[in-house]
């Protein structure tokens, strides 16, 4: 029995266009971040995610140290304050980052980040690749 393949390649890659990047500029949605991808990979332990019915998710919960959890924080906080609002920092006393998981399989090995507003419980997750250029939100 021949095994199927079931990632073959990447999907491809596109530069932001000039178009796009002068939108971007106009509407003030064009900034530097503050956290990298290899910023994101100097944590000093993980452990197994499972879900609910105890089977490994392939994700690993990323931890630490006290002073890197502190800037790491303040970071993706602000990167997620950008990407649902105006990018002000009126929000951030009301943020906690939950969670830093790490994708443990497949071609980008992203990074999954829970974001919770402590005000209303409210969380949602945005993804963080290797070139900071891609950021998702869930």
């Amino acid at each position: 029995m021949i095994e199927e393949k079931l990632l073959s390649r990447k999907k491809p890659t596109y530069p932001v266009s000039q178009a796009l990047n002068a939108y971007l500029k106009r509407y003030n949605r064009q900034t530097s971040i503050q956290v990298s991808y290899d910023d994101l990979l100097r944590f000093q332990g993980c452990i197994t995610v499972y879900d609910k019915n105890e089977e490994d998710t392939l994700w690993v919960r990323c931890y630490y140290s006290d002073s890197e959890r502190d800037i790491i924080d303040a970071a993706l906080k602000k990167v997620y304050d950008i990407l649902h609002s105006d990018g002000s920092d009126d929000l951030l006393d009301y943020l906690s980052v939950d969670a830093v998981d790490y994708c443990t399989f497949g071609n980008t090995k992203p990074f999954r980040i829970k974001i919770r507003n402590i005000l209303n419980d409210g969380f949602t997750y945005f993804y963080v690749k290797k070139q900071m250029r891609h950021v998702f939100m869930d």
